[in-house]
């Protein structure tokens, strides 16, 4: 079954303005997004350089592709920005927040202390299948063993759905490797709830973010953002040009911009379920002959995820 079209905000290509030439635009990517001001690594040196957008609105995320014209030897303002591969952002009825675009992997983060939300790592898991891209959960700060075994239990059922679970301390280095290898050759943005060790892990891999960090803080001329939006950062060694992009701490993930027919595609195991229904607008809530709570009742699907799926199909249908 093919799944539903993707829904992402201004995925396409921006033109750039009338009467530029575009011979002197110059291509380049956002690795760093704050606020209304971009960093911008351009193709030609690898140079940053400090980018604002062209107009009021800012919908530019890190890890776009964008055409840039210099407007000083430190400055450039964002002509156009290249259609995208892929959009991962969270959304309310409010308002849409862009997280990373064109990554191709989604590694969600979570810790044997402080505990981690089922909620959470089912909506980040959801929001990837929305965008096919690929998705793993790092297990981070297994050095606490006597928190591992009530960690491993919780993640059990997504390990079972077939998602890689990679377990490591960041803190000690242990267990690096293995996730070296799934991050070659992969544009992977890392994301968690904050206090999973999301910081530790990226200086772990990438021992160079910390100084990026402080150039970028000292670009903006404050570090109060240098924590709060997403960087990205090349792999070092990597001869498959990977790259990690980190983004800040997730206390929710909203995903009020997808319908009821994206969100039973997002889990993979109603996949096989779908249409089976006697109605065919079932809400899988109290309809007789829903295919999915028989499912449920039987013990073949997760209570946890399908709690979730109820939640968020009760906010699409708001």
């Amino acid at each position: 079954m093919a799944g539903p079209a993707r829904n992402a905000p201004n995925s396409r290509n921006r033109s750039p303005a009338s009467g530029k030439n575009a011979a002197a635009l110059l291509p380049g990517t956002v690795v760093a997004a704050f606020g209304r001001q971009y960093q911008v690594r351009l193709d030609d040196d690898g140079q940053p350089l400090l980018c604002f957008p062209r107009g009021k609105k800012s919908e530019i995320a890190c890890g776009d592709r964008v055409l840039v014209e210099r407007s000083a030897p430190d400055q450039g303002v964002i002509e156009a920005v290249a259609p995208r591969d892929s959009l991962l952002y969270r959304s309310n009825e409010f308002r849409q927040k862009l997280i990373a675009a064109n990554v191709t992997q989604i590694a969600i983060v979570v810790a044997t202390e402080p505990s981690f939300y089922d909620d959470l790592v089912t909506r980040c898991l959801v929001a990837a299948e929305d965008q096919e891209i690929r998705a793993l959960i790092v297990l981070n700060k297994c050095d606490l063993a006597d928190r591992l075994a009530d960690a491993r239990a919780r993640l059990a059922p997504l390990a079972a759905l077939g998602y890689p679970v990679i377990e490591l301390s960041a803190l000690e280095g242990a267990g690096l490797d293995e996730l070296r290898a799934r991050l070659a050759g992969q544009v992977t943005v890392l994301v968690g709830q904050s206090g999973m060790g999301k910081s530790t892990l990226t200086n772990a891999l990438v021992p160079e973010a910390q100084a990026a960090t402080r150039e970028i803080s000292e670009a903006l001329d404050s570090g109060k953002h240098t924590t709060t939006h997403a960087r990205l950062y090349p792999l070092p060694d990597d001869p498959e040009g990977g790259a990690l992009i980190d983004s800040p701490g997730l206390q929710d993930f909203g995903l009020h911009h997808l319908g009821k027919g994206a969100l039973e595609y997002a889990f993979p195991e109603f996949r096989p379920l779908l249409g089976q229904c006697r109605f065919r607008d079932c809400r899988h809530d109290q309809e007789p002959g829903c295919v999915l709570q028989a499912a449920l009742a039987a013990g073949q699907l997760d209570p946890r995820r399908f709690a979730t799926f109820r939640q968020l199909l009760a906010g699409a249908e708001a």
